[in-house]
């Protein structure tokens, strides 16, 4: 029965953790000082000269991952959704599966050259499909397989 308990808190302590680390990235986002365009110490594209919604505050966070306001919003987005299915293991469990298989998702479709902008929507190109892949995988262990090794059953029953 510990062993249950401490697999269960885990799940919830793993849905935290994305959280709390995609609302910061979410948040560092809107700080024009944290985003550059590339090739330049430029910040981000000003609002009155974005020609649509993918370039509306479009550049690199840390001069590495691409992002744009919508991007930010998401990233908000999933991190408070996160932190919110902190409070019960059933939701913790499944906000992990459900951002394990949608980043995974999003990183492949980041290397699909007619996807690679989600559509116009939004950059997930580049550096977000290391992050995007990294994240799923993560969130995936951390969820699935470790959670079965502290209850002694097999992956494929933890599923």
């Amino acid at each position: 029965m510990e062993n249950v308990n401490q697999a269960k808190m885990i799940d919830r302590y793993i849905s935290l953790v994305i959280g709390i680390s995609y609302l910061l990235l979410g948040l560092a986002g809107f700080i024009p000082a944290l985003v550059s365009l590339p090739g330049s110490n430029a910040s981000y594209v000003p609002l009155d000269e974005a020609a649509g919604a993918y370039s509306a505050g479009f550049g690199y966070l840390f001069g590495l991952i691409p992002t744009n306001f919508l991007h930010n919003i998401v990233r908000c987005s999933v991190g408070l959704l996160g932190i919110s299915g902190y409070n019960n293991y059933t939701t913790a469990r499944l906000f992990n599966r459900s951002f394990a298989i949608a980043y995974a998702l999003l990183a492949i479709m980041g290397l699909l050259p007619f996807a690679k902008t989600f559509f116009g929507l939004m950059p997930i190109f580049g550096n977000n499909v290391l992050l995007n892949a990294l994240a799923a995988i993560a969130a995936a262990y951390y969820s699935i397989v470790i959670p079965a090794k502290i209850m002694g059953v097999n992956v494929s029953e933890n599923i």
